[in-house]
């Protein structure tokens, strides 16, 4: 004889939608870490899609060094963009996902429409990486008063690689 099995009860409309996000940080500080941290997706996006239009055009004595060390840096960005929206969306929030809302919160200026000269792209990426660590920097306190150290550790990650790299370019710059 065949076992009986007893059928499962449909769930209320209640329990079917998904629980309260419940992870030791209050909503008004996962908010205002969710609206920092899509402040510095929009400037990583940003950043990437300048890095990658100048590895296209860089022209002059030191294309293939720039365009080498300029598609390093963009496939660098281009991984870093989804840890970061993947914490947004951890914290509860929509992460941006188009150009306008990219244009709205960046506070780098998009990349030239006139391809600039291969010194010029250096000085603009400086200054890319260094307005990145910024933002990522002005997301810490946030996250300490938090206690959210899975952002303060993506931030941490974030500036190390944001810093070396305008380094790296301003040493170009040096005669």
């Amino acid at each position: 004889m065949a076992k009986k099995t007893k059928t499962p009860t449909p769930p209320s409309a209640k329990s079917a939608s998904a629980p309260q996000i419940n992870i030791g940080i209050g909503e008004k500080d996962r908010k205002a870490i969710a609206d920092g941290l899509s402040k510095l997706l929009a400037d990583t996006y940003t950043l990437y899609l300048t890095t990658h239009n100048f590895h296209w055009n860089v022209t002059g004595p030191m294309f293939n060094t720039l365009h080498q060390m300029f598609m390093l840096q963009y496939t660098e960005l281009w991984n870093a963009v989804d840890p970061v929206a993947e914490r947004i969306r951890s914290l509860g929030f929509a992460a941006p996902g188009s150009y306008a809302q990219f244009g709205a919160l960046a506070s780098i200026k998009d990349a030239p429409a006139t391809p600039p000269k291969a010194m010029d792209m250096v000085r603009i990426l400086v200054t890319g990486h260094e307005a990145v660590a910024r933002t990522a920097r002005s997301i810490f306190p946030l996250a300490d008063k938090a206690g959210d150290e899975p952002t303060a550790d993506l931030l941490t990650q974030r500036l190390t690689v944001h810093e070396q790299t305008a380094w790296m370019l301003r040493s170009l710059l040096e005669e």
